[in-house]
């Protein structure tokens, strides 16, 4: 039986997904995907989790997909067919999900990144859209990528393939923060402990109006938001937040070490 590739641990309400593929730079293997998909399926099930952290183990956060077993492939055994639903599982989970970097991206690691709520990167990583330069187009994570980046960058960036560093990569909206090697658990950990601060419901809510586009008819937009605020104002965590609010105490949500 082959080593797992992708870990899973949940404690006090986080939920670590772990890359653990260094030997091929945790690229997206058949056997990466699955076991991946697997871990987001069981963290968006499971009520106990409040946080989904996406990390990994070695220099590279993920180099993105195994060229080694796309050479020659058919568009379904590449994985093209089943990235999608990776991407998707991230962008949509209900639970907010933080990536947590390292070291250097591409690709469709990269996609991955701008798929997750938060990301925050070592000042070391460094990140490219490699795919131009191989004769390939970053078709599938330009979903997740292009509502996130400038546009400017974005032309600039998957139409060169330069690669560049975490500081640029906050400029433009790939990434939340770039902080020394040394400080990157803790802005993960404080990043964490503020996303637990929220009322899970309200935060599948909030996560959802984000992703949903504008009618463009402002009356509409009024109307639809007046709906959607009163039905959490009058619902039971509303009403937990509020009297909480009220008597000087944590929510019911709120971890108790938080």
């Amino acid at each position: 039986m082959a080593d797992e590739l992708v870990h899973y641990a949940v404690q006090r309400g986080i939920a670590t997904i772990t890359l653990d593929s260094p030997h091929n730079r945790n690229a997206l293997s058949a056997q990466l995907r699955r076991e991946l998909r697997d871990h987001l399926t069981a963290a968006i099930a499971d009520d106990a989790v409040r946080v989904v952290v996406l990390a990994h183990t070695g220099t590279v956060f993920c180099a993105g997909m195994d060229l080694k077993e796309a050479g020659g492939a058919s568009t379904e055994q590449q994985g093209v067919n089943e990235f999608p639903a990776i991407l998707e599982q991230l962008w949509t989970s209900p639970k907010p999900v933080v990536a947590k970097l390292a070291g250097p991206a591409r690709a469709g690691g990269v996609g991955m990144v701008a798929a997750c709520d938060i990301a925050v990167a070592s000042e070391t990583a460094t990140f490219a859209f490699s795919e131009v330069r191989i004769g390939v187009v970053p078709a599938v994570i330009s979903v997740t990528v292009l509502p996130r980046l400038l546009p400017r960058a974005a032309h600039e960036l998957f139409l060169t393939g330069e690669t560049f560093d975490a500081e640029r990569a906050v400029r433009i909206g790939l990434i939340n923060a770039s902080v020394p090697a040394d400080g990157l658990d803790a802005e993960v950990d404080r990043y964490t402990k503020m996303l637990a601060l929220g009322a899970p419901n309200a935060l599948a809510a909030t996560k959802e109006m984000l992703r949903e586009p504008r009618t463009g008819d402002m009356e509409q937009d009024f109307t639809d938001m007046l709906e959607l605020s009163a039905k959490h104002f009058a619902g039971e965590e509303g009403q937990e937040g509020i009297a909480a609010f009220v008597q000087k105490r944590k929510p019911s949500w709120v971890p108790q070490d938080n």
